[in-house]
């Protein structure tokens, strides 16, 4: 069975991080293997919240690992609560990841345009280390931005009309390296749709299904654990992307017809059924 360490922090409530990627790697057929970087009563979304952060005790957990001989045949990172954290996650690939390792980085920094506030330069400045040395990358369109240098707002006008798919890819495409070889665009926002731009060495595809409602809590975690789950069992990008942008849909129609809280997440796991 194929392997995968998923760094993010566990939540106990909003259905997202390490409660979104477990049963979705699961269901695919892949032992997920949590790294937690912090553990929360629930998704920082919501009014309040409880939270433990792990930066200090992940030295200790990664020794455990190495005494075992752990190997891994991918790697996901997620949300980064810190500079120190990312430093720790950087020695943590540089004793986990081999050749034969597929790491899959989404660098969560921004969204709208807007950086988190818990995010600072150095912070920002750590996650596009991480990008840089990751083999897949699931950034939004504000990420991109950030990692590109590009203009957010002007990108966002022009795919809100329709267009600008090429841009993106333009921009995507100049990310490639030899270790980075699969961009994917999410949640690029036109009219009643949405659409994820997968890029690669051999060229682009845009992948588009219907938008239902504002977003919710997860949909970038769900995504990045079917594409990584997908690729690591060896299933091509292109597939992959279509599996997961099919699998959001029916999750967020259902959670946007029910009403469901944003915070809340979406109720995903009446679908785990379609990635068998």
């Amino acid at each position: 069975m194929k392997r995968i360490a998923v760094v993010n922090d566990l939540s106990g409530l909003g259905r997202c991080s390490l409660t979104a990627a477990l049963p979705v790697l699961s269901v695919l057929g892949t032992e997920c293997c949590p790294l937690p970087t912090a553990i929360l009563s629930n998704q920082t979304g919501y009014d309040s919240f409880f939270c433990d952060d792990f930066t200090d005790r992940l030295d200790d957990y990664l020794a455990e690992w190495q005494k075992l001989g752990v190997r891994f045949d991918g790697i996901l990172t997620g949300y980064l609560a810190s500079e120190a954290q990312a430093k720790r996650i950087e020695a943590f690939l540089d004793a986990f990841q081999t050749p034969d390792t597929l790491f899959v980085c989404d660098p969560v920094m921004a969204d709208d345009g807007r950086v988190y506030d818990t995010y600072d330069e150095a912070l920002c400045a750590a996650v596009a280390r991480l990008s840089k040395r990751a083999n897949v990358i699931t950034p939004n369109l504000s990420e991109l931005s950030l990692l590109c240098g590009a203009d957010y707002h002007a990108l966002s006008e022009t795919c809100t009309q329709g267009k600008g798919f090429s841009e993106i890819a333009a921009l995507a495409k100049a990310l490639l390296s030899e270790t980075l070889h699969t961009v994917v665009i999410t949640g690029v926002r036109h009219g009643d749709e949405i659409s994820c731009v997968l890029v690669t060495r051999e060229g682009e595809t845009v992948v588009t299904g219907k938008r239902f409602g504002g977003s919710y809590s997860g949909t970038g975690d769900l995504f990045s654990a079917v594409l990584t789950g997908e690729l690591v069992r060896g299933t091509n990008a292109e597939t992959a992307v279509r599996k997961a942008v099919r699998f959001l849909e029916a999750s967020i129609e259902e959670s946007y017809r029910a009403g469901t809280n944003r915070n809340d997440g979406v109720n995903f796991q009446n679908h785990l059924e379609m990635l068998l």
